[in-house]
């Protein structure tokens, strides 16, 4: 692993600037440069931040660390600042599709809220609110250029199966990872026999707003935030900040490449919905800058019991056996990607909705964990035994989708200490990491004798990670 893991320790520096612990007025006053790295200066008060942060996790994760939290807040900033200093000399590039101001802002409007108004947090950091808006936005950007030279670090770095079996045989027994129990299950989908029609009336509601915009009787931003259904937009208006065409759906993409600055699109549909799109203004080095309303289509309840009522049905034709649950799911299920597998449920729609297709990533096997994406199917699992076939339930799918299914629990894995033949690519994974983690710690200890490095003498006897620090 990376050592306390060098990468997820870049995320927690993130972290850091998102929950920020302020110091007092006296720190404040007697605020002062600890340590130098290549151009980057690191000041006390941010070390107080680091270790507190820290402190507060490891409190959270019920750890102590033997380690002088204030030494190990500081290694944790002097990798950030190496890192970003390294990123600066490589031309690392970093696509920025707006979240640095995103997170800029993000914590100006949270800490605006604790202090209660821009005066008091203008009185309590002891500056204007754009001075501070500037030093989070340096604070930002270079954690984020850390969090891609630490990738870029690694980003060669595979394993191949003889060294996932090495390292495997390597660890000792207290070492090897406990693979807790995990479901193998498979299930029938439905959609309402309505879903035509339901969609109809969602594309007639997008096509009413977008006359309204068009007409001037009301603006995408203002309907956006009474009726559209996407929650990372709503009630920002639906806007999104610019960002690639690569990043998005397809069907998406393509509306959008169309439009020119402040023309609305007609309505676009995608696994995620109806959308009506504006650009907002003419795209620059391939960055599209634009606002959307999202709509799904909306049932009555009784359209949405039509599915459950025939599942139920079929539930109770599979419990008498006049159908086998594999027959009754190439029968009727609406999921094209399990009802030729009998039913046989996989995280192939999960990866696809998040662009990752590698199959060899495929797993039928899932912890509890694992259902963050389907908990209602975790619900009537853990009350069934094997064989056990559901009652109908209403969920939803992947994109968000109303579905209705049943569950058939075909195996439950016990809790296990992992082997190679059953949990593979779990060991891959940990190989792959322990891996990394060498080849990252060879880097750092390279480049850290490589930059000028400046540490206080304050700090200088502390217990290090890496002694080469203090030079």
């Amino acid at each position: 692993m990376l050592k306390k893991n060098v990468l997820t320790t870049l995320v927690l520096l993130f972290a850091v600037s998102l929950t920020m612990v302020h110091a007092d007025k006296r720190q404040v006053m007697l605020d002062r440069v600890v340590a130098v790295v290549g151009g980057s200066s690191i000041l006390y008060s941010e070390v107080v931040q680091s270790a507190n942060q820290l402190v507060e996790q490891r409190r959270e994760q019920r750890y102590t660390s033997d380690r002088d939290p204030m030494n190990e807040g500081l290694e944790e900033l002097l990798k950030q600042k190496l890192l970003y200093n390294q990123a600066l000399i490589d031309s690392v590039v970093v696509g920025m599709d707006g979240r640095i101001e995103s997170s800029v802002e993000s914590q100006l409007q949270m800490m605006i809220a604790e202090a209660g108004s821009v005066t008091d947090l203008e009185v309590k950091e002891h500056m204007p609110l754009f001075n501070y808006r500037d030093i989070l936005r340096q604070r930002i950007t270079e954690q984020v250029y850390a969090q891609e030279m630490s990738s870029h670090v690694v980003s060669n770095v595979v394993v191949t199966p003889g060294e996932v079996e090495r390292f495997f045989k390597e660890l000792k027994e207290e070492e090897k990872p406990i693979i807790p129990e995990q479901y193998v299950y498979a299930h029938i989908v439905r959609f309402p026999s309505s879903q035509e029609e339901a969609k109809r009336r969602t594309k007639e509601r997008l096509l009413d707003m977008r006359e309204r915009i068009i007409s001037g009787k009301s603006t995408m931003a203002i309907l956006a935030r009474t009726y559209s259904q996407d929650p990372g937009s709503a009630m920002k208006g639906g806007e999104y900040p610019a960002g690639p065409l690569s990043g998005l759906t397809a069907p998406f993409a393509e509306a959008l490449a169309k439009l020119k600055a402040g023309q609305i699109s007609e309505v676009v549909e995608t696994e995620f919905g109806f959308h009506i799109i504006e650009l907002i203004d003419e795209p620059k080095n391939g960055m599209y800058h634009y606002r959307h309303i999202l709509l799904k289509p909306v049932y009555t309840l009784e359209e949405e019991l039509e599915p459950t009522k025939f599942l139920d049905s079929l539930s109770l034709m599979i419990k008498s056996d006049s159908i086998t649950f594999e027959e009754a799911a190439r029968e009727h299920s609406h999921d094209d990607l399990t009802k030729m597998n009998g039913g046989l449920v996989t995280n192939h729609d999960i990866l696809m909705h998040y662009n990752a297709n590698d199959v060899k990533y495929t797993a039928t096997k899932f912890r509890r964990e694992d259902f963050s994406d389907r908990q209602p199917d975790y619900i009537n699992l853990i009350q069934m035994k094997p064989g056990d076939v559901s009652t109908a339930f209403v969920t939803a799918d992947v994109n968000g989708n109303s579905i209705s299914k049943i569950v058939k629990l075909l195996e439950i894995v016990p809790t296990h200490s992992a082997s190679l033949e059953e949990d593979y690519l779990s060991i891959e994974e940990m190989a792959l990491e322990d891996k990394k983690g060498k080849v990252f710690d060879k880097w750092l200890k390279e480049k850290i004798d490589e930059l000028y490095i400046y540490i206080d003498p304050e700090f200088r006897e502390g217990e290090f990670e890496y002694p080469n620090w203090v030079k």
